[in-house]
């Protein structure tokens, strides 16, 4: 079965269980460089204008070599456009935001709409060219060499939420949509019309699958109540995946949400989303039995693998029983792809790694 089908099959987008449980995993630079020098394939990066995503659609050669199912592209960075380190090891990304390296993700340190307030501010305010030259070079190339045999997902991740409070600030955002301060509207749906357009491209391109974004969730609890998110979010959500079916009835739409966010789920598959990743481990609302039982006739599953501590600390036995439970639970009968809740940083080692493929292909396949 080739790993387009496997997907195909794991989403119950065509009838019939695939042979075993589809894999995806994402790397970090570092473990993208290791990999690609001891299996002497050439590391390739599309540099995204927010800089995390590129390591999401990165590296697609080596990760296929490695074992996983789908092929992730993206938006990159226009040829137009040269970022510049400043001596603060700072520099300004395509979205003007400046930006500065963390210990694992980079942080925005000013933002380009800090003081916005009005329409107007928004109205001012450029994104990038979603038509810029280069920007989706990689995507026509990645496209023409493994659409036959792998599902393509097209990442539009920091979507409209997070690209909102990113440009912003998350504690100005929060206030300002509590308040209805005027902009908040008009922000969003100035994030929404630019990655649709994105979106949209992708789509013309080739991509099978688009994929959102947005974290509404924290460890604990939905970072903003749920009829603030219904009011303000929902609607611009649902225009955006109306418009991508528009344009491919077949396009597969799914959402990246981390936290705690099962008091949204039923909002989020009313939007049309029809895939759920990362499914969150270890937050409230997401035991594997409850996601199935909840949502499993609403959603594909993706993700619901722990990086936060038990990929780098855990055991391998630890490591081993958590798989299992989770092709059981969130694979009975279909419906889940099996993959780290988010992307492998540098503290888990490389054997890790190596672990995490073999028991997800030992234990994955369908009776």
């Amino acid at each position: 079965m080739s790993s387009r089908e496997r997907v195909l099959k794991a989403f119950k987008w065509i009838p019939g269980l695939p042979d075993r449980r589809p894999i995806q995993f994402d790397l970090c630079r570092s473990l993208s460089d290791h990999f690609g020098k001891v299996l002497n394939i050439p590391v390739h990066y599309t540099e995204n204008p927010y800089e995390d995503v590129t390591y999401r659609i990165s590296a697609n050669e080596l990760r296929i070599a490695m074992g996983s199912d789908v092929v992730i592209t993206g938006a990159s960075v226009s040829d137009d456009y040269r970022i510049r380190m400043d001596a603060d090891d700072t520099w300004l990304n395509e979205y003007q935001m400046r930006m500065r390296q963390g210990d694992i993700y980079v942080e925005v340190v000013n933002y380009p709409l800090a003081l916005a307030e009005t329409r107007d501010d928004i109205d001012a305010f450029k994104f990038p060219n979603p038509d810029a030259p280069g920007r989706f070079r990689d995507v026509d190339a990645l496209v023409k060499k493994y659409k036959n045999n792998y599902l393509i997902f097209g990442d539009i991740e920091v979507t409209i939420f997070s690209l909102a409070h990113q440009l912003v600030g998350m504690e100005k955002l929060l206030i300002d949509m509590m308040m209805e301060t005027e902009y908040v509207i008009p922000l969003f749906e100035a994030c929404a019309e630019y990655q649709t357009k994105i979106g949209l491209q992708l789509i013309e391109k080739g991509v099978d699958a688009i994929w959102f974004g947005d974290d509404f969730g924290t460890q604990t609890n939905l970072i903003i109540p749920p009829e603030t998110f219904r009011l303000q979010l929902k609607p611009i959500y649902k225009r955006m995946v109306d418009r991508f079916k528009e344009a491919k009835p077949d396009i597969i739409p799914i959402l990246h949400c981390d936290g705690a966010v099962a008091n949204l789920l039923d909002d989020i598959r009313e939007i049309g989303f029809e895939v759920f990743n990362p499914v969150q481990p270890g937050v409230p609302g997401h035991l594997p039995h409850d996601m199935k039982d909840r949502f499993g006739d609403k959603f594909a599953f993706w993700g619901a693998i722990d990086q936060q501590d038990l990929l780098p600390n855990g055991s391998d036995e630890e490591l081993e029983r958590d798989i299992i439970e989770k092709i059981t639970i969130l694979g009975k009968g279909g419906g889940y792809m099996i993959a780290p809740a988010h992307i492998l940083q540098k503290d888990v080692s490389p054997e890790r790694v190596l672990r995490f493929i073999e028991l997800c292909k030992k234990h994955g396949n369908y009776d």
